[in-house]
């Protein structure tokens, strides 16, 4: 491999061999805290200009891509800069002990690919992981365990995107995050208050009590956090490769965290332990798929194809719009399709998909605008349907069928991240990273500054409906379905109009879905967009509403549809890039979600 010190496997149809180095014990943690903080780049949530564009929830991470950006790099560079940037300043989100998707559009060829790096599973789970004595495990002790974490996806995502398309070596893109790491970020609101929503766990975990509660304490709003040891893990990828995570001492370490995970003495909290093994990590492989594609309004939107169900979802709700000229509609007709459509979609979601390499997915089928107009037919104007709705059949699409046995729509965690990238020949990357819940498992591996995921948890502990197959329950190496959904638009020239993604679980996909709707049938500037109020929709009994639309009086036109709601404070957190005439690019992020994103270009327009 021409960019690595050592090479990473990939499967592309069939496997190619991994390879890993270890790397050295680092030395025992610093204190992460000082009492200055260091100048912060300006969080603004729009930036048009020239030379390649970045959107990211944090600044800190969209000035480490846009540095990339200027020294040359193009987007797949500068998108592994910010997400290693991420994993310091958003740890509770993402980080290398976590996985991912990445979505590519490459300008030369005019072609988008995509990165399934997501985590899989132990050679040994079965689809008893979750349950015992034939119940399944509580959320929180399940999360809160070696057994949720699965196996690292994020730097083999990183290898497998540069060797296909970056241009910089790896050592010189973390080299920003490395810095940021060592000699710290600002804490804002954001990071204090998820830090308090886990100080209870944390506490549980030596190793995370000192990294995220420096001197036992909540780390205070303007104060500096420092993380060494992620400094010097990354100095460690930098050199050896990111085949230093799947073999060698660090593997170990992750692997001993994993079956023995290191709780405080005298802690009453339950922590089982994990079956990861040295074998799970060396054998780990992305997966180089063909994105899921569908036409809308004249344009082709590109996802992110099983196992998420990011790019299936999200299609087949937009064939399911495709009827309905939502330029025109009042506001109060374009929210109950939207709704309904985002029901019927995630109906069939959770009877088809899972990972294909386990379940026959029937992604065409479930793409197909045959289908969707067989499953459109359901929604009425004057009434609303009810969930659990039951799912159609996409090898066999009878119009309006009733369909079979209605399976409920399983929980996942909402704190993820997405940055999108452009740059300057045009080349873009949408890249949505996790750990899972809100801080991941919990477990920070003791000496090398980041948090395990809890990824395995977004597999269904038991059926959803035991009268019905559930295409996602564990297996041993099987990747848990997700609902990450980094999207790519193109014109009918093969040209980028417009990226976007977020966070937010299984409201990943309404809020995608309701962002392009918004740019695309809306007319709303992609910053609009991204900011309108949302509302989620998942086959359950009642859609979820933001506040600005909770209190609004559509609420109550949709109400005497038949339409149930609950409330709920924020849901997800978008970023984007669009491209503007004259090589210029748009950036947008949120206004207020997560305390606003952050949007950089290269040399904004005067």
């Amino acid at each position: 491999m021409r960019r690595f010190a050592v090479r990473y496997g990939v499967v592309v149809a069939a496997a190619t061999t991994v390879l890993s180095v270890g790397a050295a014990a680092p030395p025992p943690t610093a204190p992460p805290l000082a009492p200055a903080p260091p100048a912060a780049p300006a969080k603004v949530p729009v930036a048009v200009g020239h030379g390649g564009a970045v959107a990211s929830v944090d600044a800190d991470a969209s000035a480490a891509g846009i540095e990339i950006l200027r020294r040359g790099g193009n987007a797949v560079d500068a998108a592994v800069a910010v997400a290693a940037a991420l994993g310091v300043t958003e740890p509770y989100s993402a980080g290398i002990g976590g996985g991912g998707y990445l979505v590519h559009y490459d300008a030369r060829s005019r072609t988008v690919s995509t990165v399934d790096g997501r985590e899989t599973a132990p050679a040994s789970a079965g689809t008893g992981l979750f349950t015992e004595n034939g119940a399944p495990l509580p959320f929180e002790e399940a999360m809160t365990s070696g057994r949720s974490v699965g196996t690292p996806g994020t730097p083999a995502t990183w290898a497998t995107a540069l060797d296909a398309w970056g241009s910089k070596p790896l050592g010189e893109l973390l080299a920003p995050a490395e810095r940021l790491a060592r000699k710290g970020f600002t804490v804002d609101s954001t990071y204090r208050a998820q830090t308090a929503a886990n100080e209870a766990r944390f506490r549980d975990f030596p190793a995370s009590a000192d990294l995220f509660l420096p001197g036992g304490r909540l780390p205070e709003v303007g104060s500096v956090a420092r993380n060494p040891d992620l400094a010097r893990t990354y100095a460690t990828l930098a050199k050896e490769g990111v085949g230093a995570l799947y073999r060698g001492p660090l593997a170990r370490d992750i692997v001993r965290t994993v079956r023995t995970p290191p709780v405080r003495e005298g802690a009453s909290r339950v922590v089982r332990s994990g079956d990861l093994t040295e074998r799970d990590l060396a054998g780990y492989r992305t997966v180089r798929r063909a994105p899921t594609k569908v036409a809308y309004r004249g344009l082709d939107v590109y996802g992110m194809a099983p196992s998420s169900s990011g790019g299936t979802t999200v299609g087949e709700a937009l064939n399911i719009l495709e009827t309905t000229d939502l330029s025109v509609a009042p506001q109060e007709r374009y929210l109950h399709r939207f709704i309904e459509a985002s029901r019927i979609a995630f109906a069939d979601r959770g009877r088809w998909v899972g990972d294909p390499a386990f379940e026959p997915v029937p992604v065409r089928g479930l793409l197909s605008q045959r289908f969707a107009d067989s499953r459109a037919c359901l929604i009425r104007d004057d009434a609303a349907l009810t969930s659990p709705l039951a799912p159609g059949d996409p090898r066999n699409p009878v119009p309006c069928a009733p369909g079979g046995t209605a399976a409920p729509t399983t929980y996942e965690g909402e704190n993820t991240t997405h940055l999108t990238v452009a740059d300057r020949w045009g080349n873009v990357v949408a890249y949505t990273l996790t750990i899972e819940s809100t801080g991941g498992s919990g477990i920070t591996v003791p000496g090398r500054g980041f948090l395990l995921n809890n990824e395995l948890t977004d597999f269904s502990f038991v059926p959803a409906n035991p009268a019905v197959h559930d295409p996602n329950l564990p297996g041993p190496g099987k990747r848990p379905r997700s609902s990450i959904s980094p999207t790519i638009v193109l014109d009918r020239h093969d040209r980028p109009v417009l990226a976007l993604g977020s966070p937010g679980g299984a409201t990943i996909v309404t809020t995608v879905l309701q962002t392009l709707t918004g740019v695309v049938d809306r007319g709303l500037p992609l910053v609009d967009a991204i900011a309108a109020p949302r509302a989620s929709q998942r086959n359950q009994a009642t859609t979820e509403l933001e506040p600005a639309l909770w209190n609004s009086p559509l609420r109550a036109r949709l109400e005497a549809l038949g339409h149930g709601f609950r409330q709920n404070p924020e849901i997800g957190a978008a970023t984007g890039v669009q491209r503007l005439p004259g090589g210029r690019w748009l950036a947008a992020a949120e206004t207020v979600r997560r305390g606003g994103g952050s949007a950089m270009v290269v040399r904004p327009d005067k």
